[in-house]
């Protein structure tokens, strides 16, 4: 478990963070990984958020393998703007992941594990926990509020990037 962050999270040189007015082109990256190795093999989802070159667009890359029935792998690639990668960065600073610290969070297990890493301007920070599966997991924990941080936060990535991806791709739901 490493959690590394080398100041408070909404300060960043003394002043305090804000999205609207960073530097477009400053280091940001976002990554999430939930995985397991069970009866179907390695199955795994991750999406992770990359600003290019000036800042004015963002990578998105999205992978989903699932060996059940023999589903093969799914990757999707797909630019953002500026302005979405602000929103992001505005969710994780209002969040205030970064002031967390996941030593006393649930450990990965044979269940499998969730991975967290942010780059934000000089600030980088990764967190590993074991899968949540309820609100109830989050309160048994021994960090429930800052677990509760990481939890929701996750929550509104991933609907954030399905989101985006439904957006771009029109993929059918299963009917």
């Amino acid at each position: 478990m490493a959690s590394a962050v080398t100041a408070s999270a909404m300060q960043v040189e003394g002043a305090e963070y804000d999205p609207k007015t960073a530097d477009r082109a400053e280091p940001f990256y976002v990554r999430y990984y939930s995985g397991h190795a069970g009866k179907f093999g390695h199955e795994f989802l991750e999406f992770d958020v990359r600003v290019q070159g000036d800042g004015r667009s963002a990578l998105v890359r999205y992978a989903n393998n699932s060996n059940y029935r023999n589903d093969s792998l799914i990757r999707k690639e797909m630019s953002i703007s500026a302005l979405l990668v602000q929103q992001l960065k505005k969710m994780i600073v209002d969040a205030e992941i970064l002031k967390e610290d996941d030593s006393k969070w649930p450990e990965k297990n044979a269940d499998g594990k969730q991975e967290l890493e942010i780059r934000l301007g000089n600030e980088h920070i990764s967190f590993v926990t074991s899968k949540i599966g309820s609100l109830n997991d989050v309160q048994k924990s021994d960090d429930p509020e800052g677990l509760r941080v990481f939890y929701y936060l996750v929550q509104d990535l991933k609907a954030l990037i399905f989101s985006l991806i439904a957006l771009q791709f029109k993929i059918k739901p299963i009917q």
